[in-house]
């Protein structure tokens, strides 16, 4: 059933926010994200095979353990946006944002009436008929996130054009698919890379849109904080999960 959306009133209170990207489509590990007291969990569907009712049940084990659901959909999919939407998803996390035109598309999917014209239904949403239609209707566009992932260097580029009419959340840069855009993959730390996702800090100042960094180390988010940045992406559940099975391997048995 709809809940206030936890991430969404940190970042207005000014508080911190840390998640996990997921791509590990197991209930079990969404639930330990949540019980290890991250706030809020990014459930990829563009990378990941995940059946709806698998999605549905990753969002249920979300929602027990206190995390907030967030799904990375695939690029312009109008139908997936719906279907994580009635899953219960407070959030869609659209990929490949390189113009206004993709907002628009994922706000109309995204939003009911008059913002957008996403598609009426019943179900988990409404807790299946306890929440009276109309005011599910005011809260799901109050409460459901749109966060752009920028990935492209035309997303740079066209950055203020993708903000300045509004509709978007949170923006969230995509280091990897950036570095390849600029032609050093995986080099995302190079300076290109770099100036880049700073430029789209920037615009988010300009235009009064939370920022999230992706920051896996204390300095880097040190840095980020003393910018007013107040959302971070820390990580992977699949790559934590490697690096401590291979750690473990190393510490018990000398293997490396």
């Amino acid at each position: 059933m709809l809940r206030a959306n936890e991430v969404r009133r940190r970042l207005a209170a000014g508080e911190e926010a840390y998640g996990l990207f997921s791509t590990l489509p197991e209930p079990t590990m969404v639930e330990m994200i949540g019980c290890a007291g991250y706030d809020f969990v990014i459930l990829d569907t563009e990378h990941t095979l995940v059946d709806p009712q698998r999605l549905e049940n990753l969002i249920r084990a979300a929602e027990t353990s206190g995390l907030t659901p967030f799904v990375r959909v695939p690029e312009a999919d109008p139908g997936a946006v719906l279907r994580a939407l009635d899953a219960g998803a407070m959030g869609i996390v659209v990929p490949h944002v390189r113009e206004r035109a993709d907002i628009d598309a994922t706000i109309r999917a995204a939003r009911y009436a008059p913002e957008g014209m996403r598609s009426l239904n019943g179900g988990r949403g409404p807790g299946f008929g306890r929440i009276d239609p109309a005011d599910y209707l005011r809260r799901a566009n109050e409460e459901i996130m749109i966060v752009a992932l920028i990935e492209d260097a035309e997303g740079v580029e066209a950055i203020d054009d993708i903000l300045s009419p509004g509709g978007v959340d949170l923006v969230l840069p995509g280091p990897g698919d950036l570095s390849q855009s600029y032609g050093v993959p995986w080099q995302v730390r190079h300076p290109r890379v770099r100036e880049a996702v700073q430029s789209l800090r920037g615009a988010c100042a300009r235009h009064e849109v939370p920022f999230c960094a992706m920051s896996t180390t204390p300095e880097r988010r040190a840095e980020w904080r003393a910018d007013g940045v107040r959302a971070f992406v820390v990580g992977e559940d699949r790559d934590l999960t490697a690096r401590a099975l291979r750690g473990h391997l190393e510490r018990t048995a000398g293997r490396n």
